[in-house]
């Protein structure tokens, strides 16, 4: 609910989660909108969208890694 009543706690993590989601995409190179789209999928589903971020990057570091000759 935008313009009720929200629980504190539930306000306060959703802002951590989407701090969270910056600190994870600053460093990511990606086009900047990639960077908004994900901030704001986090910011509209919360946990689920965050859960989503966490695995896209994950397959995306490991699909990168395994790219890289050793």
């Amino acid at each position: 609910v935008l313009i009720g009543s929200v629980p504190v706690i539930l306000a306060l993590c959703l802002v951590g989660l989407v701090y969270l989601t910056w600190v994870e995409l600053r460093h990511e190179d990606l086009e900047p909108l990639v960077k908004l789209w994900w901030g704001l999928l986090v910011l509209l589903t919360h946990v689920p969208g965050y859960l989503a971020l966490r695995i896209w990057i994950a397959v995306r570091r490991r699909r990168d890694g395994a790219r890289r000759p050793a």
